[in-house]
């Protein structure tokens, strides 16, 4: 008999929530133990519940499913992470896996995969959606000058987040975020916040509004 695999759903919808939990209700091994609206629900559900699984979508208000996901893993190693996602594009993929996800679905695929791609990451197996891949980064890519701190600072600044907003967000203090903003806008030779947002759309850090 299968263990059964605990599942906490990430999701800013109510109705797509609600029929994740119907798909995962029918499979006896899955219990869902837990809802989140947003990023920063994610984080703090995912600390008290502890679920083997979290199924993260990739666009949420506060944090998103990125930023989610790296707090997630970083403090919670035994807790695997599944992005959904509408976009197809390699980046999108990349900056999921690269933050610690260990899998990668399309939301047109959730009535064929879903179950199937959470046992997959529940076992530690890495899972991308058919016709998906991930292509690592290029050691002369421009973002590999930045610290995955840097990079978590910009995509935030990117999403229109204050330094007052990402220093609560990352419990850091204003200032370090100050700093790491300076540090990341003299690495990519940037003067201006609107460069920095369009640099983050074209390396897919965030999606354009």
């Amino acid at each position: 008999m299968s263990e059964e695999i605990t599942v906490l759903l990430a999701d800013d919808h109510s109705l797509v929530r609600r029929g994740f939990r119907r798909i995962l209700e029918d499979d006896e091994h899955m219990q869902v133990v837990g809802e989140a609206s947003n990023g920063v629900e994610a984080i703090r559900m995912a600390h008290e519940l502890k679920p083997k699984v979290v199924v993260m979508d990739l666009s949420m208000p506060e944090l998103d499913g990125v930023q989610a996901t790296k707090e997630i893993v970083k403090h919670l190693p035994e807790t695997n992470v599944l992005v959904l996602s509408m976009h197809s594009d390699d980046n999108y993929v990349r900056n999921a896996i690269d933050a610690g996800a260990k899998g990668y679905l399309l939301k047109n695929a959730i009535d064929i995969d879903l179950v199937g791609a959470i046992r997959s990451v529940a076992d530690g197996k890495r899972f991308l959606s058919e016709g998906l891949k991930y292509v690592a980064h290029q050691q002369d890519d421009e973002l590999q000058r930045l610290t995955a701190r840097e990079k978590q600072v910009l995509q935030l600044i990117a999403q229109g987040k204050s330094n007052k907003d990402i220093a609560k967000l990352l419990d850091l203090s204003v200032n370090t975020v100050s700093v790491h903003r300076a540090n990341l806008m003299e690495k990519m030779n940037i003067h201006r916040t609107a460069e920095l947002v369009l640099f983050a759309i074209r390396k897919g850090l965030v999606q354009p509004q």
